[in-house]
């Protein structure tokens, strides 16, 4: 493997690659950092940028994208890009995608994901993003749970990859075992590519990680330090084999999936952050062992959206629509 993680690719099941290091673009304050944050990135090594229409930073990418196209600093060929539709657009996805080309400046994108397996209320526009009633609760179109109205959105992705040139892999995200399930007899022809999930060693799902693998779907994570504060880093084990390796907390926990073959998708609002936690130190089995055994011990899940009851994963905390967990 490796010393770098910039330099490890991965294989997908259409024979296509993914770099395994990308780079997150969910805001934490202004939008419109992203644009540096992007820019520093690949200028670092960086050949992976992750994004979804819902996140509202796709125009600032774009506005990144134009200036290191520009400036010679990469070709679009050089880069992955991913995007994802919303489950308020989950009857016209094509317009999702057409929305964040053109955001993107781009004629295409690399991999185009199901952000979720539900159907929200949305126009044709896609709004609102997060449809409420009087009380507060989410207006679905189906229900969360039981619905099939996602199996859709997917078929419709599938047509994409098909039909047109502007998506060459598709994929899913927040993906359970239940779900995939109910999805798999309906896949026309395309199977996807990746299942980007939530994973840390906060949180173990070894299960569901193994069944994935046996489908051939590589996994990408999510979140890889936790959530706001970044908590994962803050664990004794994970200091302790930074200090070991010579290396930052947050490149442990990079190396945490890269090393089991998962895709890893930190992000950072620091730029001397982005642009240094590229090293892979190289853990032993033992080590990352360990580690999973942090959340097998003490599991803790820190996204638990309302948008993500119903879908049937373990340690979501409101969760009282799921009938059956992985």
């Amino acid at each position: 493997m490796p010393s770098l993680a910039t330099d490890v690719v991965f294989k997908l099941n259409n024979g296509k690659t993914i770099p395994a290091l990308g780079l997150g673009t969910v805001s934490a304050t202004d939008p419109r950092d992203v644009k540096d944050q992007v820019i520093t990135a690949v200028k670092a090594g960086y050949r992976h940028i992750d994004t979804a229409w819902y996140y509202g930073t796709e125009k600032y990418i774009g506005e990144a994208l134009k200036e290191l196209f520009d400036e010679g600093i990469v070709k679009r060929e050089e880069l992955f890009i991913t995007t994802k539709v919303w489950p308020s657009f989950w009857h016209s996805p094509e317009k999702s995608v057409d929305q964040s080309l053109q955001d993107l400046g781009l004629d295409y994108v690399d991999l185009v994901l199901q952000h979720w397996p539900v159907a929200l209320h949305g126009d044709e526009n896609g709004q609102p993003p997060a449809p409420k009633d009087k009380d507060g609760n989410l207006i679905y179109d189906d229900d969360p749970a039981t619905g099939t109205k996602f199996i859709e959105t997917y078929n419709k992705l599938e047509d994409l990859v098909e039909h047109t040139t502007k998506v060459k892999s598709i994929g899913i995200s927040n993906y359970s075992i239940p779900k995939y399930r109910t999805l798999l007899p309906h896949i026309k022809k395309h199977k996807p590519v990746v299942n980007q999930i939530e994973y840390h060693p906060q949180l173990p799902q070894q299960e569901l990680v193994e069944y994935f693998q046996n489908q051939g779907i590589l996994i990408a994570a999510y979140s890889p330090v936790g959530s706001d504060g970044a908590p994962v880093v803050k664990l004794p084990l994970i200091q302790k084999l930074a200090e070991k390796y010579g290396v930052s907390t947050n490149e442990i926990a990079d190396a945490y999936h890269i090393l089991q073959g998962r895709i890893v998708l930190p992000r950072s609002s620091n730029l001397q952050r982005i642009k240094s936690i590229i090293g892979l130190p190289q853990l032993t089995k033992e080590e990352l062992d360990e580690l999973y055994q942090i959340g097998a011990q003490n599991p803790k899940r820190y996204i638990t959206d309302e948008w993500g009851y119903g879908i049937g994963f373990k340690w979501w905390t409101g969760d009282t629509l799921s009938k059956v967990f992985d």
